[in-house]
C-alpha cells in the first residue's frame, strides 16, 4: 500500500468541495479529439465564472472550430502590473472504457485517489484554476494585475491547438507578463516528497525522415543493393550517436540542486560535470539516466519504419522516423545537417518531416524563484525546489515563443513509480489535489498582491 506523507495546508472545505464539483463536472465531459467537445467543457466553465459574478465582456469563448473553443477569462486588476496568465488544457486523449477499472469518464474517488480520464492531465489544474478565481472574487481580493484564465483545446493532438491559434489571432486576450502552466509537478517517491519542480524551459520538437533507395526485385534474387539493408545500417550509426553536453542556465540550476538531493557517485558526478563540462566521464555516467541525459544534450531517436509490399518483393526504399528533441538555441538544420553526416551514405537521403516550434527559456527571476521558493518552504519544510527543463513539450511554448514567459508549477505531487498519464486507470492523490489547489490559490495571490 502506498505510504501517505504528512499532510500540508489545504483550502477551507467551501473551496475544497467547490473544486471538486467542478473537477467532476470536467471529468465527465468527453473532451477526446475524435468524439468529445471542448466548447461544452469551456462553457460549463464559464457559467460557474459568471454565476460567481465575472461580467459576460470578460468572458470569451473563442476559436476556429465549433467543437474547439476556448475560454479565456479576465478577473480585473488594478494594473498596477502587466496580466498573469494562468492557462491549462481541457482536452485529454482518448479512453478505452475496456482497459479501465471505472467508467474514465466519471470521477470516482476510491483508496484515496480521484480516478478518471483527465485526472492528472490536465483537468485537476483546470478545476483548480477556476475554483481559485471564484475563491478570490468570494474573499473580495483585488490583485494589483488582471488575472486571465485560458483554457484551451487540442494541447493532446488534433489540428486545431488552442494555445498557437490564440497567440496569433487573438492575441489581445492573452497578452500578459507571465504565466503559470503545468509542466512541472512535484515528485514523490515512497511517501516521501523528493522536490517542487519549475519547468522554465522545454526542449523543440523534430521529426527526421531517411530515406533509402536500392534495386526492387524478387526475393529469390537479391542483392547487396537493398534499401532495408542501408537503412538499417544507416539507423545504426544514428543510435551510436551522442550530441554534445550543454549545460543551459536551467540545466545548471537543475543539477545544483539535484546535487544536494542525490547522494555518493551520482551527487559526486553531478558536481564533476557543473566544474566542468567536459568531463566525460561524469557525463557519461549521469547520462545512463534518461531524464539527466535529456537535460544535457540533444537527442534523437527511432520511432517508426516503413518498408516493403509484400513477402516476396525486394522494395526500390525504405523510411524511417526520428523523433528529435532539441535543446533550446539548436537549430533544426545543425541537427538535419548532423543526422546527414552521421548517416554518410548517398543513398540514404535526410530530410526534416515536421516543422519545428522552437521557444526561448524563461527566465528564472527572484519574482518568480523566490514565491515558488518561499511557499514550497510553508507548506513543505525541507522539499526542494528544482528548476527543470520539460523533455516533452507543453502549450507554453506558444507563449514563450509570443514572447510571455510561462513557468510550469502546481503543488501536485506524484509518485514517481505511479505515472499514470494517458494510460488506463488515470489517477490522482486526493490529497496532492487539494494540496495543490492551496498552493495554486496560494502562489496566484503571492503574484499578484
Amino acid at each position: 500500500m502506498q505510504q501517505t506523507p504528512d499532510a500540508a495546508p489545504t483550502s477551507p472545505e467551501e473551496f475544497r468541495s467547490l473544486a471538486r464539483d467542478i473537477f467532476r463536472e470536467l471529468i465527465a465531459i468527453d473532451t477526446t479529439d475524435r468524439d468529445g467537445d471542448v466548447t461544452v467543457a469551456a462553457r460549463a466553465v464559464a457559467q460557474r465564472l459568471q454565476e460567481a459574478g465575472f461580467a459576460e465582456e470578460d468572458l470569451t469563448l473563442a476559436g476556429p472550430h465549433p467543437r474547439k473553443m476556448n475560454l479565456v477569462a479576465r478577473m480585473r486588476g488594478t494594473g498596477a502590473r502587466g496580466p498573469l496568465l494562468l492557462l491549462a488544457h481541457l482536452d485529454v486523449v482518448e479512453a478505452d472504457p475496456a482497459e479501465w477499472s471505472t467508467d474514465p469518464f466519471t470521477l470516482v474517488e476510491e483508496d484515496g485517489f480521484f480516478y478518471g480520464r483527465g485526472t492528472t492531465d490536465q483537468k485537476a489544474m483546470s478545476s483548480i484554476w477556476t475554483a481559485t478565481l471564484i475563491r478570490l472574487v468570494r474573499e473580495g481580493f483585488v490583485p494589483d494585475r488582471d488575472l486571465i484564465l485560458v483554457l484551451t483545446a487540442d494541447e493532446e493532438g488534433g489540428e486545431h491547438n488552442g494555445a498557437r491559434w490564440l497567440t496569433q489571432n487573438r492575441r489581445d486576450l492573452v497578452d500578459a507578463a507571465m504565466g503559470i502552466n503545468e509542466g512541472g509537478f512535484g515528485r514523490m517517491k515512497n511517501g516521501r516528497r523528493i522536490s517542487n519542480n519549475l519547468q522554465a524551459s522545454e526542449k523543440v520538437y523534430l521529426d527526421l525522415e531517411l530515406e533509402a533507395r536500392g534495386t526492387a526485385g524478387h526475393s529469390s534474387l537479391p542483392t547487396a543493393d537493398n534499401s532495408i539493408y542501408h537503412l538499417a545500417a544507416a539507423m545504426q550509426r544514428a543510435a551510436a550517436y551522442r550530441f554534445p553536453v550543454q549545460i543551459s542556465e536551467v540545466a545548471r540550476a537543475f543539477f545544483e540542486r539535484m546535487s544536494r538531493i542525490e547522494s555518493g557517485a551520482m551527487a559526486d558526478d553531478m558536481r564533476a560535470l557543473l566544474a566542468d563540462t567536459e568531463n566525460s566521464e561524469a557525463a557519461d555516467r549521469l547520462c545512463a539516466v534518461p531524464q539527466y541525459n535529456g537535460m544535457m544534450r540533444t537527442t534523437w531517436a527511432a520511432t517508426r519504419v516503413d518498408a516493403g509490399q509484400s513477402n516476396n518483393t525486394i522494395p526500390q526504399s525504405a523510411r524511417a522516423l526520428f523523433n528529435c528533441r532539441l535543446l533550446p538555441g539548436v537549430q533544426p538544420e545543425e541537427v538535419e545537417r548532423t543526422m546527414r553526416e552521421v548517416v554518410a551514405d548517398d543513398r540514404v537521403t535526410v530530410r526534416q518531416a515536421t516543422a519545428s516550434k522552437p521557444s526561448p527559456p524563461s527566465p528564472l527571476t527572484a519574482e518568480v524563484m523566490n514565491a515558488v521558493e518561499g511557499l514550497t518552504e510553508e507548506m513543505w519544510p525541507g522539499v526542494p525546489v528544482v528548476p527543470v527543463m520539460g523533455i516533452g513539450a507543453t502549450d507554453s511554448l506558444y507563449f514563450r515563443s509570443a514572447g510571455i514567459p510561462m513557468y510550469g508549477v502546481s503543488g501536485i505531487f506524484l509518485d514517481v513509480d505511479d505515472v499514470r498519464a494517458h494510460a488506463p486507470n488515470e489517477r490522482i492523490s486526493t490529497q496532492s489535489y487539494y494540496e495543490g489547489q492551496e498552493f495554486l490559490y496560494r502562489l496566484v495571490r503571492t503574484l499578484s498582491s
